[in-house]
């Protein structure tokens, strides 16, 4: 049975091309995933979901969600504002 859910990845990508693949069938553990790969300034190569790579329109939006989840994460902490106020100041859900 497949995954719901592959990223291929590359961790270092300044050091060394050796490619990696996560794999998940929860959609919002990839979300997760796709938070500490952008942290890692990671080269996210592939997203794939039961198999076939996504649409890129879809590709982007899973980017464009975990990219906020991140900054609203670092805005909570800098800040030390609460979910309720980074939504209201910045318009991230958080």
């Amino acid at each position: 049975m497949l995954n719901k859910y592959s990223i291929d990845y590359v961790l270092s990508p300044h050091h060394r091309s050796r490619s990696s693949t996560h794999f998940t069938d929860e959609p919002v553990e990839a979300e997760d995933f796709l938070m500490h790969l952008l942290q890692a300034h990671a080269r996210i190569t592939a997203i794939r979901h039961e198999g076939s790579n996504i649409a890129p329109h879809a590709f982007d939006r899973l980017l464009k969600v975990a990219a906020e989840r991140v900054a609203a994460q670092l805005l909570r902490e800098s800040l030390q504002l609460d979910a309720d106020e980074v939504k209201y100041r910045f318009g991230f859900a958080a």
